[in-house]
């Protein structure tokens, strides 16, 4: 199904595959297999059966689905799979304002939407791109491993900002954020990068958090308590600010 184009109108075939488990999480899949068969052979039964779900954990924690991404020019897909927690107009991270050493534009400082999307353990944790567009500038940061629920994780915890230059010249970024129990931000890009929108750029480990900041004038498609698919739920258009109003039922 990779690259296939499918539209409302019933092109395209429809067809339910097992996922693929992405490389990153393979060989620790593999290690606590074999542990688990080590534990099975030494007669170990309450160590090898814990074991082996422990493998089909992880193994389903790296599974790569493939999406279906909406090919406008001017939506912001979600970059990650998770509920959204938090939604907040604040300035944009520091990092990304202003130009950076060789002089490439960043952000303004105007105060721009924030969305924050937490993943738990049991959502696909492979991140991708919300626009089409140039990698324009990277920022890894160390720091904490709070809670990523909290709104001070943005500014405190880990965390890798990512700003995609639209074809038009806007910039949407976001960030991922490392938490409780994620510990490593993995990229799957560096700067100066073409990616195309729903294009896979990395993976938090084991759950945490990404926030989307929607450039000034481009309002949340979606409410608070949300789930949203990495790819496929659109955060918003560029340029639309409405209302969007949800009722939990």
């Amino acid at each position: 199904m990779a690259g296939e184009i499918l539209d409302s109108r019933g092109r395209g075939d429809a067809g339910w595959s097992w996922p693929t488990i992405h490389p990153e999480g393979r060989v620790y899949g593999v290690i606590v297999a074999v542990l688990s068969g080590v534990a099975a052979l030494m007669a170990w039964e309450t160590l090898a059966w814990p074991l082996a779900f422990l493998a089909l954990g992880v193994l389903a924690f790296f599974r790569d689905p493939e999406r279906v991404v909406p090919q406008e020019d001017n939506v912001v897909v979600s970059p990650a799979d998770g509920l959204v927690s938090l939604i907040s107009v604040v300035s944009p991270p520091a990092e990304l304002v202003g130009d950076d050493s060789a002089g490439n534009p960043g952000l303004g400082d105007a105060p721009v939407t924030r969305v924050s999307i937490f993943m738990s353990v049991f959502d696909v944790h492979i991140n991708r791109s919300p626009v089409a567009g140039q990698i324009s500038r990277i920022v890894y940061i160390p720091g904490k491993f709070l809670n990523a629920d909290l709104d001070k994780a943005s500014e405190e915890n880990e965390r890798q900002h990512i700003l995609v230059t639209h074809s038009d010249g806007m910039k949407i970024a976001f960030t991922q954020i490392a938490g409780l129990v994620a510990r490593r931000i993995v990229p799957f890009v560096k700067q100066g990068d073409i990616v195309g929108i729903g294009q896979r750029v990395g993976l938090i480990r084991f759950g945490s958090r990404v926030d989307v900041y929607l450039p000034a004038g481009t309002g949340s498609q979606v409410v608070v308590g949300q789930k949203v698919i990495a790819g496929e739920t659109v955060l918003g258009r560029l340029g639309e600010d409405r209302l969007i109003e949800g009722a939990a039922q």
